[in-house]
């Protein structure tokens, strides 16, 4: 003989049915309003990435993120902990792939503003802006369009100035790579930095590989290249280029390049050299997004 199976009572039955629905539900109420954060989001995105391409005058919108989870309550407060803006390929001055990044911190913007498009009430706690230019770009300034193939990378201060590491006090000049150990001098004034720029020109008739040690200042909103030193050969040996022949070579490495101003009017207070690019930095605080508009654009 077989038994029968025991059969929950319906009331069981029931509330069982009826948790279900209340599971599904509250799951799928959950998924509308991570839905409509998102969409709030992007929207508020949108609308400040729309007014920063007419403060800034750029010919595309930015990249516009609004940083936390949820945006919701972010937006009920007005409160906002940061917002990043990236503009790649911008074109300013003679310059026409610039990239300009700012990071908002501690942004006020009340909710109603953001909606009706009114960005210039919002206020900004902390500001920091940068322009990224690549040496290809700089490559088209004079007189630094006559270094074929230009390339950039860091080196240390002591070395522009004197040709001697300054932790071991010798001459690296073995390589091409001299000069990119030590930075230490940079930090106290960052206003200027060492870089090596490194390409081809015409030497009597020889299309030969130099690399020039220079000073990159700031000045405002122009960055200097100052060279001090000349070297030939390639990246596994080089050579001191002799003086005299280094007072008629080094013009074609010295040039000024204007920036621009940085956005939301940010004064340039730091220069940095990457292997490839350099970057113009500046900071400011409790600022409007109405004083965002700078001389960016084409």
């Amino acid at each position: 003989m077989t038994q029968d199976r025991a059969v929950p009572p319906a009331g069981s039955r029931r509330r069982g049915r009826r948790t279900r629905r209340i599971v599904i539900s509250l799951v799928v109420l959950a998924a509308l309003l991570v839905g409509a954060d998102f969409g709030l989001a992007a929207f508020a995105e949108h609308t400040v990435s729309q007014k920063a391409r007419e403060q800034l005058g750029l010919s595309d919108d930015p990249s516009v993120t609004i940083d936390g989870f949820p945006f919701s309550t972010q937006a009920i407060s007005g409160d906002y902990r940061h917002i990043s803006m990236f503009a790649p390929g911008v074109p300013i001055k003679d310059l026409q792939d610039v990239l300009v990044t700012a990071d908002l911190y501690d942004v006020r913007a009340p909710l109603s503003d953001l909606v009706n498009g009114n960005t210039k009430a919002i206020d900004i706690g902390r500001l920091e802006a940068q322009v990224t230019i690549k040496a290809s770009d700089i490559n088209k300034v004079d007189p630094l369009t006559k270094v074929e193939d230009l390339r950039i990378a860091p080196a240390s201060v002591s070395y522009v100035q004197t040709g001697q590491d300054a932790q071991s006090g010798t001459d690296t000049g073995s390589g091409g790579g001299q000069g990119q150990g030590s930075t230490s001098e940079q930090d106290r004034d960052k206003s200027k930095a060492g870089v090596r720029i490194s390409g081809y020109v015409q030497v009597a008739g020889q299309h030969v590989e130099l690399f020039a040690f220079a000073m990159i200042e700031l000045h405002g909103s122009r960055i200097e290249i100052v060279p001090t030193r000349l070297q030939y050969g390639n990246d596994k040996g080089t050579t001191v280029v002799p003086p005299a022949v280094q007072q008629a070579l080094l013009p074609n490495f010295k040039a000024t390049i204007d920036t621009g101003n940085l956005p939301f009017q940010v004064t340039p207070t730091a220069v940095q050299v990457n292997n490839g690019s350099v970057t113009i930095k500046g900071e400011a605080k409790n600022v409007t997004f109405g004083g965002a508009s700078g001389s960016t654009g084409g």
